[in-house]
């Protein structure tokens, strides 16, 4: 599985990545602006996403216009909807407008930060990443 992960706090990159390298291959992304230049670069190279772990309060391009940009790419490049990349927002945000937000923006899932690996594991098995335990 190919991973990207964007989050501007390095604390929580760090603990992203130690904790999805278990389950594929990361990359990281700082800001929304760098998240579409490689999303693009691994649609050009024919090397995909699999999952994008995406913050929503990052500078530059936050993760809503990112989330919104990705969707609009693939829609221009004619992804089928079964292959899109499938989202899950990692932010503090939990108020119910910026949940709604999100899924009305084209996510898969919302995740809360700190967050919960056991719970995040579940999602990714619910949206078929991994398999079962």
């Amino acid at each position: 599985m190919r991973i990207l992960i964007v989050e501007d706090d390095l604390a929580s990159r760090t603990f992203m990545e130690k904790f999805l390298s278990k389950y594929g291959e990361c990359d990281i992304a700082v800001d929304g602006l760098e998240a579409i230049e490689l999303f693009l670069q691994a649609l050009d190279e024919e090397t995909y996403y699999d999952l994008i772990c995406l913050d929503i309060m990052m500078p530059k391009l936050d993760g809503m216009k990112t989330l919104k940009a990705i969707r609009n790419i693939e829609k221009d490049k004619g992804i089928y909807e079964s292959e899109k990349v499938k989202v899950i927002m990692t932010t503090a945000l939990n108020d119910k407008k910026t949940v709604t937000q999100s899924y009305s923006s084209g996510c898969e899932a919302y995740a809360w930060k700190p967050i919960e690996t056991e719970k995040f594991i579940e999602v990714m098995e619910k949206l078929g990443l991994i398999a079962e335990k």
